[in-house]
């Protein structure tokens, strides 16, 4: 198979040569932190670390990490290292109670961005002539832009669809002649589903590949898609705090997802001991953002348990790879690519003046993820009416998609009917099988 390469400058260079470079990027930012975000020059100060005692890349460790909670603690704007008139976009993801986590970009950064999205539709077999079906959502979501913006920069022709609608998808699909399409996983198969129900054969279509992420999916669900659209099915990762698509991506070998590390320098580090961890070796992915202006995260932990390794691939490729992620070390769901955590229910649960007993299940039918949340009612409830009952759960359902920006399915259960333990209370029942 011919290999395709957006910047083989970088993503052929040499490992000496990406040390250099890194090097070089990481004393920038530094400099940059301890200059202009307050947080960053306190946090430093605190263990006495001043921008001079960093003079490579190796000497990362020294530095101290960034949690999820540190960009709450300065919501909105706190961590920023620019001055807003130099902001070209901002994106949010939803938070733990409400509050949401608010990512900046400058005119650089969206370049950046856009380079990692262009790399990864290259090292899928894009090429210019293609036309770019993007299914992912558009707005502060970062899916969608990030693809868009990728395929430009490629020379590609985007098509901006959005998500939803799916006969309109499915028309698209066959008339504009879209040959790559992204979204996520769970809704390229129920397009590959919908296509089969309207007796729409995909082997006809001009599709050839797709790109999908932003949530976890397993080989067996690769196989299903690629069988379902007939299609080559590559993966792609990204975070909203980091840079969303692109920050690493699969190429022809499919053997782990090439990361932009040019821009985005990865550790893998013990969970609890916060201690870095060899090649080959499972661990919480950490990232620092050595190429970003706005928000330049320094050591940022993401949660997911993934290993690296530094071999040559043979596609040609000397970037690291990270091994698909197998899980998480904290308690967020993801649900059809949004991040969800049973915090941010439980909020919602005792503002609409419900006791906390509640418990998530999360169910894949039909390839979609459906959440349900149980929720024991209480005592004075009982003897309410059936409409009354059910206005409540009506309630609880506008708040929950208010809150988290996806439906859940609300269920009102008798007092004590939920499970209860001496130990950590079980919320969540994950019954999808990735």
């Amino acid at each position: 198979m011919t290999q395709n390469y957006f910047d083989p400058a970088i993503e052929l260079a040499s490992r000496d040569y990406l040390h250099a470079l890194q090097s070089a990027r990481l004393i920038k930012m530094v400099e940059n932190c301890y200059n202009n975000v307050p947080f960053y020059k306190k946090k430093f100060d605190e263990i006495g670390l001043l921008p001079g005692d960093i003079h490579s890349i190796d000497d990362i460790t020294k530095l101290p990490f960034t949690v999820k909670q540190d960009l709450r603690d300065n919501y909105p704007f706190g961590l920023f290292a620019v001055s807003r008139e130099k902001l070209q976009r901002i994106h949010a993801s939803s938070g733990t109670t409400g509050k949401q986590t608010v990512v900046g970009y400058t005119k650089h950064d969206i370049d950046v961005w856009a380079h990692g999205a262009a790399r990864a539709i290259a090292a899928a077999g894009g090429k210019k002539d293609d036309y770019i079906h993007v299914s992912y959502g558009y707005g502060l979501f970062t899916g969608g832009l990030g693809l868009h913006y990728g395929a430009e920069l490629l020379g590609a022709t985007v098509i901006p669809v959005s998500s939803g609608n799916t006969k309109r998808q499915m028309q698209i699909l066959q008339d504009f002649g879209s040959d790559f399409l992204c979204c996520t996983p769970s809704y390229a198969m129920y397009i590959g589903e919908s296509l089969k129900e309207a007796g729409i054969d995909s082997s006809k279509l001009p599709l050839r590949a797709g790109i999908f992420g932003a949530e976890a999916w397993s080989e067996n669900m690769r196989r299903e898609i690629e069988k379902s659209l007939n299609i080559k099915a590559y993966d792609i990762y990204g975070l909203s705090e980091i840079a969303g698509p692109g920050v690493a991506y699969e190429c022809s070998e499919q053997t782990g997802m090439h990361i932009c590390e040019d821009f985005f320098y990865p550790e893998v580090v013990d969970p609890k001991t916060l201690q870095p961890l060899p090649d080959g070796q499972y661990g919480e992915l950490v990232f620092t953002c050595i190429g970003k202006e706005a928000l330049p995260l320094v050591r940022y932990r993401t949660r997911d348990i993934t290993a690296l390794s530094h071999e040559k691939c043979a596609c040609g490729r000397t970037l690291v790879k990270m091994l698909k992620p197998k899980g998480r070390s904290d308690d967020m769901l993801i649900i059809r690519g949004v991040n969800v955590f049973p915090s941010q229910v439980e909020h919602v649960i005792l503002s609409l003046g419900m006791e906390p007993n509640y418990q998530i299940v999360v169910d894949r039918i039909n390839n979609l993820d459906v959440m349900t949340v149980k929720i024991e009612m209480s005592e004075s409830m009982l003897s309410d009416s059936v409409r009354r009952v059910e206005d409540q759960e009506n309630k609880l359902k506008a708040a929950m998609h208010d809150t988290l920006g996806i439906s859940a399915k609300i269920k009102l259960v008798e007092p004590h009917s939920l499970p209860r333990s001496e130990g950590k209370a079980v919320r969540v029942i994950d019954n999808r099988e990735i």
